[in-house]
């Protein structure tokens, strides 16, 4: 199956896309171009190179105060911009017909109060509430509603929604919650993040990397894939010399164990090729070709 995919990320960049693009990929994932002109030159792309696509929310930048929409926001104001927000890119995207669009869960992040979460990227203190500050029952009632608005919303415009897992605590892993939603909703899927599952790994000494890709793995569309050690976070390109006694993400065991369990992902290399000689990202590709088939002896779950 074809399931690898390049980030086009502010621009439709004609040399990345000639450098990074191999015949056998998917496609490609778009997030916030930088204006109606780059969208244009986007549209015009994908038609000529017959291009599938997948969409990392928003379409276009610059659409509201934060990339993301922050629908379990305690602030009601907030709560209708983001759902307003969230249908006019739904709108605007229609005309790419996206094999996905992709958006952040839980979006405000709950921290664990007791994480130091300094290496996480927040644009304002308006993306995380503390677990202290949102009370469980508050959380779930939210998430309810998001997952009944992004199934109407992707069944009316005809994508799969694709929820990309954040920063997570204890709602997640320690619940079903997540779980019975994706059952209530099964079309809404799952990204995993395999940088910032490892980074969390290194962090949360109640977070497992791999319990979290056994627990949801069967319900993943895409995996997101880099690599980083705690001391140099960048997207850097998955690499088998990258070994995790020194600090690097165990792609390979992330793999075995989604691989247990769901035979249908697709994989965006979300790196920064440019790190990396063209014989070094020919040997990314490869290697990850590889471990996309290791362990795949039982599946549990098929794509719908």
């Amino acid at each position: 199956m074809k399931r690898f995919l390049i980030g086009q990320f502010d621009k439709f960049d004609i040399d990345r896309q000639n450098r990074d693009f191999r015949d056998y990929f998917f496609g490609i994932e778009v997030n916030q171009m930088e204006s109606v002109e780059e969208l244009k030159i986007l549209k015009d792309n994908i038609r000529r190179r017959n291009l599938k696509v997948g969409i990392h929310f928003p379409l276009l930048k610059n659409q509201w105060r934060s990339r993301d929409p922050q629908y379990l926001s305690k602030d009601n104001v907030t709560y209708e911009e983001s759902i307003s927000y969230m249908e006019n890119e739904f709108v605007r995207a229609e005309e790419l017909n996206p094999d996905y669009i992709l958006l952040h869960y839980p979006k405000p992040v709950i921290l664990d109060d007791n994480v130091d979460w300094k290496i996480w990227r927040f644009s304002d203190d308006t993306e995380y509430y503390y677990e202290s500050e949102m009370p469980y029952e508050y959380f779930e009632e939210r998430s309810r509603n998001f997952f009944q608005i992004l199934s109407d919303k992707g069944m009316k415009h005809n994508f799969t929604p694709v929820l990309e897992l954040d920063a997570l605590n204890r709602y997640i892993y320690d619940t079903n919650l997540l779980e019975g939603l994706l059952d209530d909703y099964p079309n809404i899927r799952l990204c995993l993040d395999f940088g910032r599952i490892h980074l969390q790994d290194c962090i949360d000494h109640n977070f497992s990397g791999l319990d979290i890709v056994k627990k949801f793995g069967k319900y993943a569309h895409l995996v997101h894939l880099w690599n980083a050690r705690i001391s140099e976070t960048g997207h850097y390109p998955a690499l088998s010399s990258l070994k995790p006694e020194d600090g690097w993400g165990d792609m390979e065991a992330y793999f075995r164990t989604l691989n247990e369990v769901n035979g249908s992902y697709k994989v965006l290399f979300e790196h920064k090729s440019h790190l990396i000689s063209d014989a070094e990202l020919e040997e990314c590709y490869q290697w990850v070709d590889r471990l996309c088939s290791l362990g795949s002896g039982g599946i549990m779950y098929e794509q719908v």
